[in-house]
């Protein structure tokens, strides 16, 4: 398989051949693949990238990226909902605290603002994220239970989701968007990227009815 140079140097991504990081995550594709079961996540973006499945790439990509990267990635996300002016919810301000000085205080921090979240404030993800980074439900107590396989990109794949179809009008800009972040972060970015003018993948009719 021939790999795209936009997929080449994603040095962040998970070494785990796709098919048994994906199956780790309790995660399915929505777009039939060619690729052999010991395709790497590059070589699958290069042919979910050729059949325009986006919302596959944003998936794989939130499984993909390491716990810590990931959740940033979410926080990127939760930014994108905000009103103009409009104060940082509790949940995106501890992920936030936590990507930042990751540790037991600042995830302990983060479980308590996914704990008492309003049901309205969706970036309760990005706390779900930080929480369960460690693979456990949270630190203290909480940290002799198992977080549920595949938490961490689950939460964040949900996050960009509702960026993603936040305002109808911008999905075809906030899509490619997403994705130039979830790459340069793959890079060792910050994620804060322009707007892409170009290689922009739009949301397949396939997936938008999934």
């Amino acid at each position: 398989m021939t790999l795209s140079n936009r997929y080449s140097d994603l040095r962040k991504l998970s070494a785990i051949p796709t098919v048994r990081l994906l199956a780790a995550g309790n995660a399915v594709l929505q777009t039939p693949l060619d690729a052999p079961a010991s395709a790497s996540v590059a070589e699958v973006l290069t042919e979910l990238d050729a059949k325009g499945a986006l919302l596959d790439m944003l998936q794989l990509l939130a499984h993909a990226l390491p716990a810590r990267e990931a959740t940033w990635w979410a926080c990127l996300s939760a930014r994108d909902i905000l009103a103009d002016g409009a104060p940082v919810p509790p949940p995106l301000r501890a992920a936030e605290a936590w990507v930042h000085r990751p540790g037991n205080e600042t995830r302990t921090l983060a479980r308590e603002a996914l704990d008492k979240a309003k049901n309205e404030d969706e970036t309760v993800l990005c706390a779900m994220a930080a929480s369960c980074a460690a693979g456990t439900l949270g630190p203290g107590l909480l940290e002799d239970y198992d977080a549920p396989p595949g938490a961490v990109g689950g939460a964040v794949f949900g996050m960009a989701l509702i960026s993603l179809y936040h305002d109808s009008d911008l999905v075809a800009a906030r899509g490619p968007l997403l994705l130039a972040r979830a790459l340069d972060i793959a890079r060792g970015g910050s994620g804060n990227v322009a707007p892409p003018v170009s290689q922009s993948i739009p949301v397949s009719d396939q997936e938008a009815r999934s």
